[in-house]
C-alpha cells in the first residue's frame, strides 16, 4: 500500500551518500542504540555523531527515543515501497562487507562482552529488533 503523503528520494539518496550515515546505520542495523556507543565505536565527537542522525531522520529512516540522559536511535520502515527496498538492500550491502562487519562485532564486544570501556559501563544496552531487509 501506497503512503499518501510524498516520499522525497532525493533526500534518502543523500543520506545514504555519506560514509559516517552508513556506519550509524550498519550498527543500527539489528538493534536500538544508544548515541554513546556510536561515539565509541565510530571514534568521533558527540556533535557530529547528532548531526549525522538527525540527517537520517529527516530522511525518515531512522527514529530516535530519550531515556533520561540517554539518546537511543534505531532504523525504521520507511512508508514508501521504493524507499523500503532501497533501505533492506543497502541493510544486505552493509551485512556483507567486512568492514562494517569488523564494527558490529565492535560494538557487541564492547556493549556485551567483557571489553566494555568504563565510561559506557552505566549506558543502556543495544536493544535488538528485527531489521527491515527481514520484514519485507
Amino acid at each position: 500500500m501506497k503512503s499518501t503523503l510524498p516520499f522525497d528520494i532525493e533526500i534518502l539518496l543523500r543520506a545514504l551518500a555519506d560514509r559516517t550515515r552508513l556506519r550509524l546505520l550498519n550498527l543500527m542495523g539489528e538493534r536500538e542504540v544508544c548515541v554513546c556507543f556510536f561515539v565509541e565505536i565510530l571514534k568521533t565527537s558527540q556533535p557530529k555523531i547528532s548531526r549525522h542522525l538527525a540527517y537520517l531522520r529527516r530522511a525518515g529512516i531512522v527514529s530516535s527515543r530519550r531515556d533520561g540522559k540517554w539518546m537511543h536511535y534505531r532504523l525504521i520502515e520507511p512508508a514508501d515501497s521504493t524507499a523500503k527496498r532501497v533501505l533492506a538492500d543497502v541493510h544486505s550491502w552493509l551485512q556483507a562487507d567486512g568492514a562494517m562487519a569488523r564494527e558490529r562485532q565492535r560494538l557487541e564486544g564492547i556493549c556485551c562482552g567483557t571489553r566494555t570501556p568504563s565510561k559506557l559501563l552505566l549506558a543502556p544496552q543495544p536493544i535488538p529488533y528485527t531489521p527491515i531487509s527481514k520484514r519485507l
